[in-house]
């Protein structure tokens, strides 16, 4: 299998300059959907907002400055030359490991799972840049002509080593995030097909044999399996399932009273009470579904879906493999995370710790978003760059 190249258009006047070549789609979608995501946060962290307890804004001047810090972050990475990015590729795979390493010993234990540094009032996950890290590493080994079968086992060896140790931690959520963008990045590169086959055969055999083996706990394989469940089961199963059953069913009340055009912003009764478990973070999508009804939750999955085309055409209209690995891996992960976010809350899909990007409230997520909104950016903005390539 070959590779197409895709040659933009010359420029016009040679005082032209590639900082003037953005996709202003990208950035407006993504903006639009940082505010709306902003407002939810602070929808669901607010308090009772009475006369007596003013509103808590913590939460949203945090969130806010977040989002400030990843739009520099986000220019950098718009920027930065492609050759130092894999210069850096493997001081940043490194540096992912021994995060990874350091979290097991030193990190906090928040909802079960060691997957978080504490300093002072703010969290760090090194696993969300980590993303960011696996589709670099992930782009260089797959962007060849032609992927041989060592290529591959190399590439799966090095997506292994970041999800083995996520899996001490342990972080289901993560580590679903980090199959899905492997195996798309995979998919979309030059692999042979008998190699992708040999690939499914093993990823079923590995999938079945996890689930029967002791490698996820108890409470692990109740969350990949509660939507799926009725109540009786869910009672045979003990408290745990009964409590993950029951965080799901309140999202999915509040789902329900938002009906078609909601019940208002901050007039949510589900949110409002803080019925439904971590609603400014995993279950976020809940505040959108009950305040904002149908119409509104429809328009933010409607801005991520316009997002997801413009990165999916980026990545169509990259000059080489390796900038189209990137804008897929992106669109991966941001795709998942949307899905299984939204779905999560709906009770279509297992309840698992994934943020939603750029909605959910975290530093490390938003860092880790507007990063690799700004990826895309550059991938968009060396279509016009004719310097030379490492």
């Amino acid at each position: 299998m070959t590779t197409h190249s895709f040659e933009g258009p010359k420029w016009r006047d040679d005082h032209d300059r590639w900082w003037f070549v953005i996709d202003p789609v990208i950035m407006v979608t993504a903006g639009l959907i940082t505010a709306m995501g902003a407002i939810l946060v602070f929808s669901a962290t607010r308090g009772p907002a009475t006369d007596l307890i003013p509103a808590d804004t913590s939460f949203l001047e945090r969130q806010i400055g977040f989002a400030i810090i990843g739009m520099g972050l986000a220019v950098v990475a718009a920027l930065i030359d492609i050759r130092r990015i894999r210069t850096l590729i493997p001081l940043g795979y490194l540096g992912l490991v021994v995060l990874l390493l350091g979290v097991l010993q030193f990190g906090a234990d928040i909802n079960g799972a060691q997957a978080w540094y504490r300093f002072g009032g703010f969290t760090f996950q090194p696993s969300e840049p980590g993303k960011i890290v696996l589709i670099l590493v992930l782009a260089v080994v797959f962007s060849q002509e032609e992927i041989s079968f060592r290529r591959l086992i190399a590439g799966l060896a090095l997506a292994a080593v970041p999800l083995g140790l996520i899996l001490l931690q342990p972080d289901l959520g993560t580590i679903l995030v980090y199959i899905a963008v492997t195996a798309t990045m995979i998919l979309l590169s030059n692999l042979r097909f008998r190699f992708l086959i040999l690939l499914v055969l093993v990823a079923v055999t590995a999938i079945t044999l996890i689930f029967q083996s002791d490698v996820l706990k108890d409470y692990q394989k109740v969350r990949l399996t509660v939507f799926v469940l009725d109540e009786d089961a869910v009672a045979e199963l003990g408290p745990d399932a009964a409590r993950v059953a029951y965080n799901a069913e309140q999202s999915q009340i509040a789902i329900g009273n938002g009906g078609l055009f909601g019940q208002g912003l901050f007039e949510g009764t589900q949110t409002g009470s803080n019925l439904v478990p971590e609603q400014q973070t995993d279950f976020i999508f809940s505040v959108a579904g009950e305040e904002l009804g149908f119409r509104g939750a429809g328009i933010l999955l409607g801005l991520f879906a316009l997002l997801l085309f413009r990165i999916w055409r980026t990545a169509v209209r990259a000059t080489d493999q390796f900038d189209r690995l990137i804008s897929t891996g992106v669109m991966a992960m941001f795709l998942f995370q949307v899905f299984q976010s939204a779905g999560m809350t709906m009770g279509i899909m297992p309840v698992t710790g994934i943020p939603m990007p750029l909605v959910s409230y975290g530093g490390s997520s938003m860092l880790t978003s507007m990063a690799a909104i700004g990826l895309v950016l550059g991938v968009h903005r060396r279509r016009y760059d004719y310097a030379s390539r490492a």
